[in-house]
């Protein structure tokens, strides 16, 4: 049975148990048909020097999901000081917990520091390397030594993923073969997110059935367009009494959403409400008129397929890898920053009679198809490896 090392932090944890969904919900089809086991490296502050706009806290060994194997291993950082060393570090504290795992390949997601460890992990035990970039290691990359460690891993990595085209184009540019490329798009459970019953939903949710229900679902920060869906919010709700806006998610920047509410006198009709859970995000999909994404950037965003897999329109910003899986058959893109678009195209997408079922069976995109094609590279670059030696 072939024998699968995931390195990566992309993952979830106790710390966050949200966090890297689309790579769980991967690695579970893979789980079903190889061995693979998750190598979580943890980033682990000093006390008195973590962060505080995330957690970083100690994560419990002993947490675990259904059906992938995963094991949590910190390596000790400094902010700022030891970014430049980070994925060596990484690496060196996995190295001996994947030699015990024999692996014969060894797939990341997230490319600095995860995939630069996985690079070194893979040299040291001659084994293959295929890594995924998933949006911000891309496209927002924080500074000069992670860039330059990120164009490492483009160069040295067997083969390079993109959850998007846009991002694929991108680490081509970054100095990736584009021979060895590739854009896998996400996927979601087609059985959680399909076509069903806006009335129900709306009832256990205690929404009122006549309103326009408008729901963004994600991190609470202005780099997700919030504070424009605030401004097109109020612009609308006068000539749309019956508008209603839920923002679901948390995020330290949650203050900020609240005083632009505020601000607006909009409390009463623009809601910021916690996160939820993962069978939650359905419901909210199923109870609204039209979910939006009015993001200053993205890679290929989880939250659209599954809003367009339960048949809802979607409005978002024609960033990153969000053109490619939206169409004027399911919604409406905008150019980011720009409250006034955001507003018109929320109008026109809610005056709109939209058919559920259609939208669903068109843009409906399983896990087991994602697996399915991360399968036949896995089983290129092996071929390809083994090739190599016998030819020597």
């Amino acid at each position: 049975m072939l024998r699968i090392a995931v390195v990566t932090a992309h993952f979830p944890s106790s710390g966050e148990p949200t966090k890297g969904r689309p790579a769980y919900q991967t690695l579970r089809v893979l789980a079903s048909q190889y061995d693979v086991q998750v190598f979580y490296p943890h980033a682990a502050y000093p006390s008195l020097f973590k962060p505080k706009s995330r957690t970083y806290g100690g994560l419990d060994a002993n947490f675990s999901l259904p059906d992938v194997k995963a094991g949590y291993y910190d390596y000790p950082v400094l902010p700022m000081v030891s970014r430049p060393f980070n994925g060596w570090n990484a690496g060196r504290v996995l190295l001996p917990h994947v030699r015990n795992f024999a692996p014969d390949l060894i797939f990341s997601y997230f490319l600095y520091p995860d995939g630069y460890a996985a690079v070194q992990i893979g040299k040291a035990l001659s084994v293959p390397v295929i890594v995924m970039g998933v949006g911000s290691d891309v496209h927002s990359i924080g500074d000069q030594f992670s860039k330059m460690h990120t164009r490492t891993v483009m160069r040295e990595a067997d083969f390079v993923l993109g959850i998007s085209e846009d991002l694929r184009q991108r680490c081509v540019a970054m100095g990736a073969p584009p021979e060895k490329t590739r854009a896998i798009v996400s996927g979601c459970d087609l059985s959680v997110f399909r076509a069903r019953d806006r009335v129900e939903a709306r009832k256990k949710l205690r929404i009122d059935p006549a309103s326009e229900a408008i729901v963004y679902i994600g991190r609470m920060d202005p780099k997700k367009g919030l504070l424009e869906l605030v401004e097109a919010a109020a612009a609308l709700h006068s000539a749309r009494p019956n508008l209603h806006v839920y923002m679901v998610g948390d995020g330290p920047d949650r203050p900020l959403i609240e005083n632009a509410i505020q601000a607006k006198d909009a409390t009463g009709y623009i809601h910021a409400l916690r996160g939820c859970t993962f069978d939650e995000v359905a419901d909210w999909m199923a109870a609204a008129d039209v979910a939006t994404l009015p993001s200053y950037m993205e890679g290929c965003p989880n939250v659209i397929l599954e809003a367009l897999a339960c048949g809802r329109p979607v409005v978002a910003t024609n960033v990153g890898g969000i053109p490619e899986i939206m169409s004027d058959e399911c919604g409406c893109l905008i150019a980011p920053r720009d409250s006034g678009a955001l507003a018109a195209a929320l109008a026109s997408v809610l005056d709109r009679t939209w058919d559920a079922k259609s939208i669903s069976a068109q843009w409906g995109r399983s896990w087991e198809a994602v697996a399915s094609e991360l399968t036949e590279i896995f089983t290129s670059v092996l071929s390809t490896r083994k090739a190599k030696a016998n030819a020597r």
